[in-house]
């Protein structure tokens, strides 16, 4: 690469505010393609020899050659795209050989659900320390899949429980949409604890907290985490609506348009990411083939 090419690149750092660590990642991934450009080509580094052939040979490159990620390929595709963005602007050439070069599609897997003694150990160390609201909580969240923001909102009048069924109603969801969350027996039992122990207070709020306040939203994700860390996980709340969806499709049948219909999935699609199967058990499934 030749003095001037080198300064454009540097000229490029210097009219953008990046952060110091994304500096390195940016010169690294250029640094990156320059090799492999005078590998491939064996020829010298020139920003104006640049074609779209090379970059989306650049790019099988990456991801065949040297199995690096698709998140790896796609930052070095952007590096590139910005770059001779850059010197298209400045005319130094005609156009950016990277515009039409598509980034790789990310396959999004399944979300990661807890495993069923991990969830056991949640809900036994919230009963051992007779954390009532903390249990109750929990099985809002694991039996009903409710967000934090929705379990925050939820009001005493939000609340159903029957001896043979109940609810929970969320009135302002994601979206704005309401619906109402059938809850087992499992969940109605620990409610009602709570509810016999509840404080006095004039709120119509379920959850109530420390100084006699509404529990909000910092408080339930510091509540999960801690009994994350009982159970020696690290759990992040929204885990526990994943672990729903996945009990409930290994429940019922694979029920896509129930599950659908409870976590509120404007798409079946997004719900169908829970169907997908991990490593282990396709490996499992792979085993038991015979011709």
């Amino acid at each position: 690469m030749t003095t001037s090419d080198h300064a454009l690149f540097e000229q490029f750092l210097g009219v953008n505010d990046f952060a110091p660590n994304t500096v390195r990642a940016l010169r690294l991934d250029f640094a990156k393609f320059v090799r492999w450009f005078e590998s491939a080509n064996a020829e010298p580094w020139s920003d104006a020899r640049v074609t779209p052939r090379d970059l989306t040979d650049f790019r099988r490159h990456l991801r065949e050659d040297r199995r690096q990620a698709v998140s790896t390929v796609n930052r070095c595709l952007v590096t590139l795209r910005r770059y001779f963005d850059f010197l298209a602007q400045k005319k130094v050439i005609e156009s950016n050989p990277a515009e039409a070069v598509k980034e790789l599609r990310r396959v999004q897997g399944r979300p990661k659900a807890i495993e069923r003694n991990k969830v056991r150990k949640l809900l036994r160390e919230a009963t051992v320390r007779n954390d009532h609201r903390g249990l109750a909580v929990l099985s809002i969240m694991l039996y009903g899949g409710l967000r934090v923001g929705e379990v925050a909102a939820l009001e005493l009048a939000d609340i159903d429980l029957g001896d043979r069924g109940g609810s929970v109603r969320v009135r302002n969801g994601k979206g704005g949409k309401e619906r109402s969350v059938p809850l087992p027996a499992e969940a109605r039992k620990a409610i009602r604890r709570y509810l016999d122990v509840r404080p006095g207070v004039r709120s119509a709020r379920l959850l109530i907290g420390k100084g006699m306040e509404p529990l909000g939203t910092d408080g339930i994700r510091y509540m999960v985490r801690k009994y994350g860390i009982f159970a020696g996980i690290n759990l992040h709340p929204h885990q526990l609506r994943h672990t729903m969806a996945t009990e409930y499709l290994a429940a019922n049948a694979n029920d896509l348009v129930g599950l659908a219909q409870t976590l509120v999935h404007e798409s079946i699609e997004t719900t169908s990411r829970y169907t997908k199967r991990d490593d282990s058990a396709l490996s499992q499934a792979s085993e038991r083939l015979s011709f």
